[in-house]
């Protein structure tokens, strides 16, 4: 389903380029929109004072530990690889970014962060998926931001498990939010600026993670995700049994741990964020669109998630997010068409953390 890697010089404009042109004007103009909207209400389009250096106050280790880088393993052009040694995982981790331009000439700038979490499912090399699926190095490469993409497991949901995984920790809020950040803070200059952004369960975790550590993230954006983690809890604890013997150690029970889910539930997050802090949500319809193949079959997936986002939408512009929504129609669950939306997404989460 991904865009191949290897012969991508040889070939026309990718198509997500193509599509996306109509959409440009509309991106630019809700970058412009933002920093003016924000910059009048009470979250401030101004730059914000940096997260402190210390975990936030949601986040907790699982170790006195920190983590420890084992190796950086430099690539071709921007790319580096990241093995970690993780106290909260119990393991080994990895995590690709991509440099900033000008990172190597430019030794004393510090530089903020954009995260871009995947989706479900990849059991091995899930960090990789992104450069994979997408033309991520080519949309990114003016961007003067450190693009992080880290090994967020087959499906985490992107959370501290309520119990262990297996006897092993499973504590990917904690890598994710304070491991790993103070890892790049410390090895490759990230300042305290950041961004979110993800796909199907990346989605659902970037509105998590900025919904539980409100003043940690500038702008998070979400590619067909579950946006609503309590609306069908069977789905979601089927999913996890497929790579757990025991789902409910996710977020416990759905009914006796209710307060659990409504904790991981971007949904019922929306009122923890401040006034007028930007989020960008998009979702297809579920019906075979524009970037499917011929003869694709609908997508009830996609449909599902269609309207936890228009919920979504309406409840965050209600409370009074700055919500830049693009509900596009046709179109399934696939990369094909979050390429695009990161193209299109990427002026926003630029503006936001300071780095275009």
């Amino acid at each position: 389903m991904g865009i191949s890697t290897t012969s991508r010089k040889s070939r026309p404009a990718p198509l997500w380029r193509r599509a996306a042109v109509a959409l440009t004007a509309i991106a630019l103009a809700a970058a412009v929109a933002l920093a003016l909207a924000v910059g009048l209400d009470s979250y401030g389009s101004r730059p914000q004072p940096a997260a402190p250096v210390g975990a936030p106050a949601l986040i907790e280790r699982s170790s006195g530990d920190e983590a420890r880088l084992v190796s950086l393993t430099r690539g071709a052009g921007r790319t580096v690889d990241l093995t970690i040694d993780s106290p909260a995982l119990g393991r080994r981790v990895a995590t690709r970014v991509l440099l900033p331009p000008g990172f190597d000439e430019q030794p004393e700038r510090r530089w903020p962060t954009l995260y871009l979490l995947h989706g479900c499912c990849i059991s091995q090399n899930s960090w990789q998926l992104w450069t994979r699926k997408t033309d991520v190095e080519l949309i990114t490469a003016s961007l003067k931001a450190l693009v992080v993409m880290p090994e967020g497991g087959p499906v985490s949901y992107y959370s501290n498990w309520w119990r262990s995984d297996q006897g092993t920790p499973a504590a990917w809020e904690t890598f994710h939010l304070t491991e790993l950040r103070e890892l790049l803070e410390r090895e490759l200059r990230a300042n305290g600026r950041r961004a979110v952004a993800g796909v199907s369960m990346g989605g659902t975790g970037a509105l998590l993670y900025a919904g539980r550590n409100p003043g940690m993230f500038q702008m998070a954006a979400s590619f067909s995700g579950r946006l609503d983690t309590q609306s069908d809890p069977l789905a979601v604890l089927n999913k996890v049994g497929r790579f757990a013997p025991d789902p409910k150690a996710l977020w416990g029970d759905p009914v006796t741990h209710e307060h659990i889910w409504t904790a991981h539930n971007p949904y019922r997050l929306i009122r923890s964020l401040p006034r007028g802090f930007p989020v960008y949500i998009s979702c297809g319809d579920g019906r075979p669109g524009p970037m499917d193949r011929p003869q694709a079959a609908p997508s009830g997936l996609e449909a599902s998630f269609d309207r936890m986002a228009a919920a979504y939408i309406d409840r965050a512009r209600d409370y009074g997010l700055h919500v830049t929504a693009h509900r596009y129609g046709p179109g399934t669950h696939s990369w094909r068409y979050w390429e695009r939306e990161l193209a299109t997404a990427l002026p926003l989460l630029a503006a936001a953390i300071e780095a275009g």
